[in-house]
C-alpha cells in the first residue's frame, strides 16, 4: 500500500474517528485506484493526477459493471484523499472536485395501504395481555404520529399527555417537537399503562419490554414487520414504512404540507415534498382503476 494512502487511512481512523467498515471501504477503493494508475506496479505520483485521470478510472469501473451508486462511492473516496492532501499542502487544487457524476434518481418512499394497518388495529386481541397490547400500541404510534424508530424507543412516559392528547419527542439534533394525537390512541396508551404497572418498569420510557427494560430497535422492527406481514403487507415492512404511510395518509386526506413537515420533524420542506409524489402516484392508481376511459384500457373492470 502506498505510504500516503496509509497515512490517510490512519487519519480517518484516529482523527476523523470513522468506523472500521468505512475506513476499509476507502482503502479498497484507493487500492483499486492505485492499481489502475500504475498497472499494479510501482508508486503513483498522486500530486500529478488530473480530473481526466479520475474520469477515465470511473469509466473503467463502470465497464467492469460497477453501479452508478458504487461509482459515487469511489469518487467520494478519491475526493476525501485529495482533500487530505490539500490540507497537508501536498497539492494546490483538488482534481476530484472537477469530476461530476449524474445525480441518482431518488426512489419514492415505500408505504403500505391504510387498509393493511386498519386490519392490524381492528383485529381482535387479548386486552389483558401486556405484550399484545404493547405491540398494537407500537404500530398505532407509528401510524398515527409518524415518529421515527429512535423517537419511539426514547419516548418518555412523562412526555405523553393523554388528557391534552399530545406527545413530545426528541428528534434529530436533539430538537424537541410536539405531536398531537386522537382519542383512539389516547385510549390505547391508557390501556397499556394500566397493564405496564404490573411489569414495574426500570426506566422512564413509555414503552418497555415484558421485563420492564427499554425497548431496542430489533424488537420494534420485528413487531412491525410481523404485524404488517400477518395483515397481508408485502415488500419492505419496517417502522419507517409506517412513518411514510402516516405522511402519505395525511396528505391524501388534505393536510397542508407545512403541517406534515412540522409533524415529521423535517428540517426543510424538500424532505416532505417527496410524499407529494407518493400521493400523486396513489391518485393516478385510483384514477386508472375507476375512470371510464382508463377502464377501457385495462382498469378495474378489465382485470
Amino acid at each position: 500500500m502506498n505510504a500516503t494512502i496509509e497515512r490517510f487511512l490512519q487519519y480517518l481512523r484516529l482523527e476523523r474517528n470513522l468506523s472500521p467498515m468505512t475506513v476499509d471501504r476507502y482503502g479498497r477503493d484507493l487500492r483499486q485506484w492505485i492499481d489502475y494508475m500504475t498497472g499494479g506496479n510501482g508508486e503513483p505520483d498522486l500530486t500529478s493526477v488530473t480530473a481526466n485521470d479520475i474520469r477515465a478510472w470511473l469509466l473503467s469501473r463502470s465497464s467492469c459493471g460497477d453501479s452508478p451508486a458504487t461509482l459515487r462511492l469511489h469518487l467520494q473516496s478519491i475526493r476525501a484523499l485529495y482533500r487530505y492532501l490539500l490540507r497537508q499542502g501536498a497539492i494546490r487544487i483538488n482534481p476530484a472536485t472537477m469530476v461530476e457524476l449524474a445525480k441518482l434518481p431518488k426512489p419514492l418512499p415505500t408505504f403500505v395501504r391504510a387498509a393493511t394497518v386498519d386490519a392490524i388495529l381492528d383485529d381482535d386481541f387479548d386486552d389483558a395481555d401486556f405484550t399484545q397490547v404493547r405491540d398494537r400500541l407500537i404500530v398505532m404510534l407509528f401510524y398515527e404520529t409518524g415518529i421515527r424508530l429512535s423517537e419511539l424507543i426514547g419516548l418518555q412516559d412523562a412526555h405523553v399527555d393523554t388528557a391534552k392528547q399530545e406527545l413530545r419527542v426528541r428528534g434529530k439534533r436533539d430538537k424537541d417537537r410536539v405531536v398531537p394525537f386522537g382519542d383512539e390512541l389516547a385510549t390505547a396508551i391508557e390501556q397499556y399503562r394500566a397493564l405496564r404497572a404490573a411489569v414495574r418498569p426500570e426506566c422512564g420510557n413509555l414503552l418497555v419490554t415484558a421485563k420492564g427494560k427499554p425497548l431496542y430497535p430489533s424488537l420494534v422492527y420485528h413487531v412491525v414487520h410481523d404485524s404488517l406481514a400477518t395483515a397481508g403487507g408485502t415488500g419492505k415492512l419496517s417502522p419507517h414504512v409506517l412513518r411514510h404511510t402516516f405522511a402519505s395518509v395525511m396528505l391524501n386526506s388534505g393536510a397542508q404540507i407545512n403541517s406534515v413537515k412540522e409533524l415529521l420533524g423535517h428540517e426543510s420542506l424538500a424532505a416532505t415534498q417527496v410524499y407529494t409524489h407518493v400521493t400523486l402516484s396513489e391518485l393516478q392508481h385510483n384514477y386508472e382503476l375507476a375512470h371510464p376511459r382508463a377502464l377501457k384500457k385495462g382498469g378495474y373492470y378489465g382485470n
